[in-house]
């Protein structure tokens, strides 16, 4: 059986940082492209981070370029998402994914989420 499990989440004022992490169990996650979304209440879901297997490729929305870091650890299975310099609009639940393909993370396993919120 295949779990994500997030930790990390919280509420932090604006200009703060969090470090997000996601364990994995079930898969062998260095076969697996892993990533971060996030939905905000009333928002469709954004694809914030995403992580190839060796950890050599990384993706980032617009949104998030140059504040936030994902990495991963795969004698962990875990993969992290550092976040500086928070904003109020990166107030959302933060979802975990992994899939073995970069496509497939939209639509692979996926975590319960973390709640991040960022005030004024």
């Amino acid at each position: 059986q295949v779990q994500l499990v997030e930790s990390g989440g919280g509420s932090v004022q604006a200009g703060g940082s969090l470090r997000l992490s996601c364990a994995a169990s079930g898969i062998t996650a260095s076969r697996y492209w892993m990533g971060w979304f996030r939905q905000a209440a009333g928002k469709e879901r954004e694809g914030v981070a995403k992580i190839s297997t060796s950890g050599a490729y990384r993706n980032y929305a617009d949104s998030v370029k140059g504040r936030f870091t994902i990495s991963r650890d795969n004698a962990k299975n875990t993969v992290y998402l550092q976040m500086n310099s928070l904003k109020p609009e990166d107030t959302a639940m933060y979802i975990c994914a992994a899939a073995p393909t970069f496509d497939g993370l939209a639509t692979g396993y996926r975590g319960q989420g973390t709640q991040v919120t960022v005030s004024a």
